[in-house]
């Protein structure tokens, strides 16, 4: 059975598609069938971690909620960027983007979208390719694709900074979620600075919210210097940061 794992944050900027690429790399590499969705159509990109060019982009998520094709033909096999990692055999990835063409993104700035249309093209993917994982990667804030992408998650994986608005946003995408009646809900503490006290941030982000860290995510140089151009976790296989999505996988 497919488990529907949605990573959000509240506000921009916190490395929420950096992280869902990275976790479906490495639920891949662990054997398992993992698809991702870019819902986050107002500001799309992650295919750019995949190597995933716009002329190899016939059809996107967009096509798909306007009636133009069916989800199966804006789902690509990226696979390949797995090549060469050390990991179990079985796993692959497919991606479904979102158009990053300017006309495309004011459509749905200005005429949005069947919200259920995407509901159920994300349950016919799950059948189409026998998933274990479904990831997807939402847009910030809330809004009505965020709360179908919520409510049907399985597990919530919540990216913030050690920053006060952040702190502020995440109890309210948190109340959301209980709302939803979310089953799993897991926090993720990303770009954190090197003199920060791992034990006590853990301690108080989990005493704050009530909820467990999967998480805490050093802020990276190298990371930075990868300027998205490729997967961290396959590029640097013994680094702490992707040590820390393997833990975090772990906990889904």
């Amino acid at each position: 059975m497919t488990k529907i794992i949605s990573i959000h944050s509240y506000r921009g900027g916190t490395g929420k598609s950096n992280t869902t690429a990275n976790l479906a790399a490495t639920a891949a590499l662990l054997g398992k069938r993992v698809a991702l969705v870019d819902t986050d159509i107002q500001s799309p990109g992650i295919n750019v971690l995949f190597g995933l060019k716009d002329d190899q982009i016939k059809r996107t998520l967009n096509d798909y909620l306007w009636g133009r094709c069916e989800i199966k033909d804006a789902a690509y096999d990226v696979s390949h960027v797995l090549q060469g990692a050390a990991g179990k055999e079985g796993g692959s990835i497919h991606l479904i983007p979102s158009s990053m063409k300017s006309d495309d993104i004011a459509k749905v700035l200005s005429e949005g979208y069947d919200v259920e249309l995407l509901q159920e093209g994300l349950y016919q993917l799950n059948d189409l390719l026998n998933l274990d994982y479904l990831f997807i990667d939402t847009h910030p804030g809330i809004n009505e694709e965020t709360l179908l992408s919520v409510g049907i998650s399985d597990t919530l994986i919540i990216i913030l900074r050690p920053d006060q608005q952040d702190y502020l946003g995440t109890a309210v995408v948190i109340e959301v979620a209980e709302n939803l009646e979310v089953p799993q809900m897991l926090l993720v503490v990303n770009k954190v600075l090197p003199d920060f006290d791992l034990k006590a941030l853990r301690q108080k982000v989990e005493e704050t919210y009530n909820k467990p860290v999967a998480g805490i995510m050093p802020l990276s140089t190298e990371m930075i210097r990868l300027g998205s151009q490729g997967l961290f976790s396959l590029q640097h296989p013994n680094h702490e940061l992707t040590a820390e999505y393997k833990e975090i996988v772990s906990h889904i």
